[in-house]
């Protein structure tokens, strides 16, 4: 099964183009390139577009707008190439790829979004010391969660990354494109400002 999987919730975007479990390929970029990464993933893999047997999309939580442009880009995808598509948790995939740590998405108004899902302060996660945290929130917040006592690991370590292989390697159903629905935990900014 040819999957094409990407996550754009967070600053840092990630497509991978995974064959029956096999990574053929992996991109990091911005999340406005997200297609432009697919394309080329499917031409350094030999592959086309109507390949691929599904695609699979970080749900968030993360950044409104970021989410938003994976899912119309997935839910486009699915349908012009009748294809069934699957979401995966942002904060799922981090875990996925640094077991035993605590994801933390930096979730904006000085905040971070953590497994529930919820957004809480930085200052406010409940974490044993010695806990390492993973993810943009850690990047991010860095101080305040390691005078917690936790450990963040280098700025360019990979388990910041939502790596798109694991939304692959972690989606389980395959529906219809708008079956899939973000994880937001909170309203949108221009909710809160109205």
């Amino acid at each position: 099964m040819l999957v094409l999987a990407f996550d754009t919730a967070t600053d840092v975007a990630t497509c991978a183009l995974v064959d029956d479990g096999d990574v053929l390929g992996e991109r990091t970029s911005l999340p406005r390139t997200v297609l432009v990464d697919a394309d080329t993933l499917l031409r350094e893999a030999r592959r086309s577009p109507l390949d691929l047997d599904a695609v699979v999309v970080g749900t968030g939580p993360g950044s409104f707008t970021s989410t938003r442009i994976g899912l119309a880009v997935a839910r486009g995808l699915a349908l012009s190439l009748d294809v069934p598509v699957a979401g995966v948790s942002t904060l799922d995939v981090l875990a996925a790829g640094a077991p035993s740590a605590l994801p933390v998405v930096d979730a904006r108004r000085k905040e971070v979004f953590v497994p529930g899902p919820r957004a809480v302060a930085p200052a406010d996660l409940e974490v044993e010391p010695g806990t390492t945290c993973v993810g943009s929130g850690a990047i991010r917040y860095r101080e305040e969660i390691e005078a917690l006592g936790a450990l963040v690991p280098p700025d360019d370590d990979e388990r910041h990354l939502p790596r798109a292989r694991w939304h692959a390697l972690l989606a389980v159903s395959y529906g219809a494109p708008e079956a899939v629905e973000p994880i937001y935990v909170r309203v949108p900014d221009v909710e809160v400002k109205a």
